[in-house]
């Protein structure tokens, strides 16, 4: 039978969700009966015009619910319907909800500007082998594989705590927690200090991940929006008099946006957010990776004692190994490591031995350099391109990070044009995904730290000629005349 769903590109649900339901629809009203073949997944996508990978995230939505069954060099194939439903537990209406995030996984051979992560073609893997070399032959190596403290390991925290203090970040009054990377910071931070209910100010647009965790909490989200200078000084301070109780931000290069906060506007937030009473937590994930020559603006925690600073290595290490930390006054790092003691007992140790030999080996600091010398390589790539292909867009180029925020021409969708984008073999994040209160819908965030500079270049030239494309279909389309009622 011919598949022909009614998908719609600008609802909430992902569009595998959509097409999930769909089929199953045909399976249970046996439209699609049991020993039906569905057709190739690229098949299929090349019939809808979709992603073969949001087809694929169907067909496995679809196996795990005993609804089809996919046999290597034969296909997927209609099991028929499960057992009655009034046998099984309803796990839709059992399982809270869940917020909308970015779905799917860019096909094989994509250019994907939509991972905000470094360059695995970077990872200095013999170095790497040989500091755990070291630490697997160290004596001490069944201490490391015993559970640990929840606070880290204690090697690192203490090298972490004296680098912080060399460079005036750490202060007496503080201590330090070892996370499973910035994602569990975040999440530990938000259980000990946002209860249901609780305003919370965010930049805006925002990382999706810190948005979905504090919507997850109940919170009250305030957007407040982000521009050249960083967040907008008046829009903060109706924020914090709107009674919110913790300001988020990432003052050094920010995502999806790039933005830095200026050196001038850094103590001035201190200040407001000190004065209203708030907590204010730091984002310091990006700031070891700045490409433009010059001072490098203070961190927040330098300038005010009281602020949360989220720090991690997975920027300019390696994102799988999840090390990151709190460095937090003393009362605040004792409630987030019982609430981390809670959830996961300790992070793996042993990784943390190889991150720490890694640093003190000084082959961390070699690889940041690299990594930072090709990072200005793939921004002058970012501009030369844009420069030349994104004419009709308005954009802003960060100083570093691994984010480009571009706007669309009016009357440009990001999220139509991406389905246009992935077909022609790049794909990107909308803005929709980063929107609090705003509509974004015009924007759209390119992540180049993953990309080598070719990639970027033939990546914005293809999404010119999409946005050229769709600008000119539009203006055609406003140009016929309307016909006259009769």
């Amino acid at each position: 039978m011919e598949i022909r769903p009614n998908l719609d590109a600008q609802s909430e649900t992902a569009l595998y969700r959509q097409l999930g339901s769909y089929l199953q629809d045909l399976i249970r009203s046996g439209e699609l009966a049991a020993g039906d073949r569905l057709p190739p997944t690229r098949e299929l996508a090349g019939q809808l015009g979709l992603n073969r990978t949001t087809v694929s995230a169907a067909y496995d939505l679809l196996e795990s619910e005993g609804l089809i069954k996919g046999e290597v060099g034969r296909g997927s194939y209609v099991c028929g319907s499960p057992e009655p439903r009034a046998e099984k537990m309803n796990w839709s209406r059992t399982l809270t909800a869940s917020p909308s995030t970015p779905a799917g996984t860019a096909a094989s051979g994509t250019i994907n500007f939509s991972s905000s992560r470094p360059s695995e073609a970077m990872f200095p893997l013999e170095e790497f082998r040989e500091c755990c070399r070291e630490v697997l032959e160290n004596a001490n190596l069944r201490t490391l594989m015993q559970l640990g403290s929840p606070g880290g390991y204690e090697p690192l925290r203490r090298y972490l705590l004296a680098r912080a203090a060399e460079q005036g970040i750490a202060r007496d009054s503080d201590d330090i927690l070892i996370t499973n990377g910035c994602q569990q910071a975040l999440d530990l931070l938000r259980r000990a200090l946002i209860r249901t209910g609780d305003k919370v100010a965010l930049e805006e647009p925002v990382y999706p991940g810190l948005k979905n965790l504090l919507l997850e909490a109940g919170a009250e989200l305030i957007g407040v929006p982000v521009g050249a200078d960083g967040v907008d000084l008046p829009a903060l301070q109706r924020a914090l008099d709107a009674g919110a109780k913790v300001v988020i931000l990432t003052p050094s290069f920010q995502n999806p946006t790039g933005a830095s906060i200026s050196a001038a506007h850094r103590a001035t937030i201190c200040g407001m957010i000190r004065t209203a009473g708030a907590a204010l937590i730091e984002n310091d994930i990006y700031s070891d990776l700045a490409y433009a020559n010059g001072d490098v603006p203070p961190r927040l925690k330098q300038l005010d004692a009281n602020v949360i600073l989220m720090g991690s290595f997975s920027k300019i290490a390696f994102p799988g190994m999840r090390v990151g930390w709190i460095l937090a006054p003393r009362p605040v790092i004792a409630r987030a490591t019982e609430l981390k003691q809670l959830a996961d007992l300790h992070t793996d140790h042993l990784s943390q031995a190889f991150l720490l030999r890694f640093a003190e080996s000084g082959k961390l600091a070699a690889h940041q350099a690299k990594v930072v010398a090709a990072g200005k390589e793939k921004l002058r790539a970012v501009d030369e391109a844009c420069r030349r292909y994104l004419g009709d867009c308005s954009w802003r180029l960060p100083a570093g990070g691994m984010n480009l925020w571009v706007e669309l021409p009016a009357g440009v969708d990001a999220v139509s044009l991406r389905g246009l984008a992935q077909q022609a073999g790049i794909d990107y994040l909308p803005g929709r995904y980063f929107s609090i209160s705003r509509s974004l819908d015009s924007g759209l965030r390119l992540s180049f730290a993953g990309l080598d500079p070719d990639e970027i270049r033939r990546g914005i030239e293809i999404l010119g000629a999409l946005v050229r494309q769709t600008a000119e279909s539009r203006n055609s389309r406003a140009a016929q005349p309307a016909l006259a009622l009769v």
